[in-house]
């Protein structure tokens, strides 16, 4: 038998033609037999099916080839049969012409398959593609937030933050990268020039270089963006010269919440102002900064269309921010000229660093690098992330290291602490869940916490004194002052960095200052994972950095670090 198998390989192998044309005749046969199954022999509708309180078969009874072609729980009406009719070609149609409306019971594989299809036809029916558009990077076609991610990008992924935010468009561009928008704002072009395929799904256009695929969201029109989609600010004086602090207004007899966030998101606007009947579009500036808040029963002037909100008053206005995303702090690229001083952004684990990084590279417009190489921060827009830490483009270097060595090769540096108790949990959430993730209960349970906190709750007080002691021109942050006052705190990071400071752009900053490194809510812990001894060890450790940080003259810790 192995001698007649290796003389019928060896046939083909000389012979490659014949070895294809068999191949050809082999798949041919195939179709024509499926083909014919199609057409004979198999009842549109069994008498089970037709009836069915006559029951199943009968145990051991043959069932046709495929099963019955009762297809009936795919499809609700005969308009959805009719599109698959003309999706799958007249192979589905019976000997009376009539679509088979009923395809859902098939058996096997293909019925996996196609099962899968029809699911995922559905589900686009939530978008639709209108084209390839020219983007351009200094003036946006989609003007909305963005997002990158250069390993896991889809198509769907792209859709589904867009309609969170409640944007009308989504488009993707270079394959990885996602911008949302309500309004196209771009010339169309040829569709060949959309030729990329998505990094997380191949077989799948995500535009080109400058050309963006662009779907139009049908399901997020009203719902997501009338409702849940706009950020209250809160109330604010009358700005002196309105008509440049807010150069858009209308006037709204009939004034709503939702007509003037409307307004403004279709404008283009981040923030929509109310006064009473009139509607006010814009930016925050130095001319209406959003930074010194009045009581909000100044405001409290309801609104005509809207019983139960306030719509402000001519002099004080109640302010929303739409979905809208701020590009005046977008443009991110590399140092122009090789730095010639390297500043450190240095931090215990878990005490923000990446937030802060996504913080300096807006409010500079200029890369940040890594003393490490992170590919998932990589792909999510960080690239600086790839660079040398010594090659001198990018504005600072994040660290974590805390050894004199380490310390001394740099010029500068920012340190950046957090309370330890929650800069352990988020460091053991990042090890175990990821950037963005969280850690299991199990982890939290088992053994790997209370051997984590044993490890890691001694580095929390030794890098911030090494740093401290090592350091060279070292200017102190504290997480919890850039998060309460990021304006007056993100300014001193960027004076350091030898930056000009530039107060709109820091006001851009405070509009977006989340991105896409904020851990959600929904699976805190409900209990506290620290127990009397951890808490007692740690307590030791607050004391000790207080008093290095008040030797330097410097501030202590915040007074939430402890007790506890």
């Amino acid at each position: 038998m192995a001698k007649l198998w290796f003389k019928f390989q060896r046939y083909f192998r000389r012979k490659p033609v014949r070895f294809f044309t068999f191949l050809v005749l082999y798949l041919t046969a195939g179709s024509l037999v499926f083909l014919h199954s199609g057409f004979v022999g198999q009842p549109a509708v069994s008498q089970n099916q037709a009836n069915p309180a006559a029951g199943a078969p009968a145990e051991g009874a043959e069932l046709p080839f495929l099963g019955d072609l009762n297809l009936g729980r795919g499809f609700r009406d005969t308009g959805e049969a009719s599109s698959i009719a003309r999706r799958y070609g007249p192979w589905f149609k019976g000997k009376d012409g009539n679509e088979r409306a009923k395809l859902g019971d098939y058996g096997g594989a293909w019925s996996r398959a196609l099962k899968g299809r029809v699911v995922r036809e559905k589900e686009e029916e939530r978008a639709k593609y209108i084209g390839c558009y020219l983007d351009d990077t200094q003036s946006r076609a989609l003007r909305g937030v963005s997002f990158f991610d250069y390993k896991k990008m889809t198509v769907f992924r792209c859709q589904d933050n867009c309609v969170e935010r409640g944007y009308l468009y989504a488009g993707l561009e270079f394959g990885a990268e996602c911008y949302c928008g309500h309004k196209i704002q771009a010339t169309n072009v040829s569709e060949a020039e959309c030729d990329m395929d998505c990094k997380g799904e191949r077989g799948s256009v995500c535009g080109g270089a400058n050309r963006l695929s662009v779907y139009r969201l049908q399901l997020a029109q009203e719902s997501a963006r009338r409702y849940g989609s706009a950020i209250f600010r809160g109330c604010f004086r009358r700005p002196n010269n309105l008509s440049l602090a807010l150069p858009v207004t209308a006037a709204m007899p009939n004034m709503s919440v939702d007509k003037c966030v409307d307004l403004c998101t279709e404008k283009e606007y981040p923030l929509a102002a109310l006064a009473g009947t009139a509607c006010h579009c814009g930016f925050p500036t130095t001319r209406f900064p959003l930074h010194e808040r009045e009581d909000e029963q100044l405001c409290a002037q309801k609104c005509s269309a809207e019983e139960f909100e306030s719509c402000g008053t001519p002099s004080y206005f109640i302010v929303y921010q739409t979905q809208v995303q701020d590009n005046r702090c977008m443009d991110r690229r590399f140092l122009p000229a090789k730095s010639k001083q390297l500043i450190a952004l240095a931090s215990f684990p878990g005490a923000g660093n990446t937030w802060a990084r996504h913080l300096i590279e807006l409010a500079t417009g200029f890369y940040t690098g890594s003393y490490y190489f992170d590919g998932s921060l990589y792909n999510k827009g960080f690239k600086g992330e790839r660079d040398h830490w010594r090659s001198g483009r990018t504005i600072c270097i994040k660290t974590h290291e805390s050894g004199q060595k380490e310390i001394e090769a740099f010029d500068a540096a920012i340190l950046l602490i957090r309370n330890p108790y929650k800069a352990l949990m988020a460091e053991f959430n990042r090890k175990y869940g990821g950037h963005i993730g969280f850690a299991g209960h199990a982890h939290w349970k088992g053994e790997e916490w209370p051997e984590f906190v044993r490890n890691y709750a001694p580095w929390w007080a030794t890098h911030t004194l090494d740093w401290l002691k090592f350091g060279k021109k070292v200017l102190v942050v504290h997480f919890e002052d850039l998060k309460q006052d990021l304006f007056v705190q993100l300014g001193r990071m960027v004076s350091l960095l030898g930056v000009a400071v530039r107060e709109d752009r820091l006001l851009c900053v405070e509009s977006q200052k989340d991105g896409n490194f904020k851990r959600s809510g929904l699976r805190k812990l409900e209990y506290d994972p620290y127990t009397a001894d951890m808490q007692k060890t740690i307590s030791a450790y607050i004391k000790m950095v207080d008093a290095a940080l008040r030797g330097r003259n410097l501030t202590g810790v915040p007074d939430a670090y402890y007790p506890r």
